[in-house]
């Protein structure tokens, strides 16, 4: 049976637990035919040891999307592996301690700017990195281009003790738009995924977390659970698939419905 993404190279950042989505990201392109490249930040032997636990085995290349030399050679290494790129996932964010946990007036510049380098600027700075990978678009069968997905957390909210990550969340959210934009005519697609809290590396960061999560046990419509990552692992696969060729500049919400009815 063939799978949604056959053909399909992927280049997926973010792997560090087997609990985290873009694990399930990864292991679900596989299972649907993707070819798939991970990247790692600091410590690649970490998603080196977890990226045994895919379907099928997996190079780890080492890429700080904050450093202009790790980028400029991106293009070349993910040429020698894979040959082009047909698309990218980004599963990144960052912010300091002080940025997060109750201190958002008192928080540094200097902290809220490397989390806005981290969480944001890197959508744009790491598919700029990549487009040259991407096939030229060809108008007469509409293919070529390629899908770019990224992870956010609703940033229309507040969410006690997240504090700098939701500017952050917000600005990756404008971000993710104005390159739907402007990567439109290279048929290129940029969406995020929305999803609930899931209890990954990233959330243990998160000091509210058992409270955000006690939310989404009281209003989430459909039942929802922390401890699995397969349902945004799955709104991944589908934005990457042919499955969506005219969405771009989306939010997709897997978050059980919280996002519709609030609290």
């Amino acid at each position: 049976m063939s799978g949604i993404l056959d053909g399909k190279r992927i280049l997926i950042t973010g792997v560090l637990m087997e609990s985290s989505i873009a694990f399930h990201a990864a292991k679900l392109a596989q299972e649907q035919g993707a070819e798939i490249l991970l990247t790692a930040f600091p410590r690649p032997t970490l998603t080196e040891r977890v990226a045994k636990k895919l379907p099928k085995p997996v190079k780890v290349i080492e890429l700080d999307v904050t450093n202009a030399e790790h980028l400029e050679r991106l293009e070349k290494v993910v040429r020698e592996e894979l040959g082009g790129l047909d698309g990218l996932v980004h599963s990144i964010g960052f912010a300091p301690q002080d940025a997060m946990g109750g201190n958002f007036l008192n928080t540094s510049f200097e902290s809220v700017a490397t989390a806005m380098h981290v969480s944001a600027f890197s959508l744009k700075s790491l598919t700029m990195a990549c487009l040259p990978l991407m096939p030229a678009p060809d108008s007469a069968s509409g293919t070529g281009g390629g899908s770019v997905v990224g992870l956010t957390f609703d940033a229309q909210f507040t969410w006690t003790g997240y504090d700098w990550m939701g500017p952050a969340k917000a600005a990756l959210e404008a971000t993710s738009r104005y390159m739907a934009r402007d990567l439109g005519p290279r048929n290129v697609r940029v969406n995020l995924v929305s999803a609930g809290p899931i209890g990954s590396m990233a959330a243990k960061s998160i000091p509210s977390f058992n409270e955000l999560s006690d939310t989404w046990n009281h209003l989430s419509p459909l039942e929802w659970s922390t401890a699995d990552p397969e349902p945004a692992g799955r709104g991944i696969v589908a934005l990457l698939s042919d499955w969506f060729p005219k969405t771009t500049g989306e939010i997709v919400h897997v978050d059980g419905g919280v996002h519709a009815v609030g609290g």
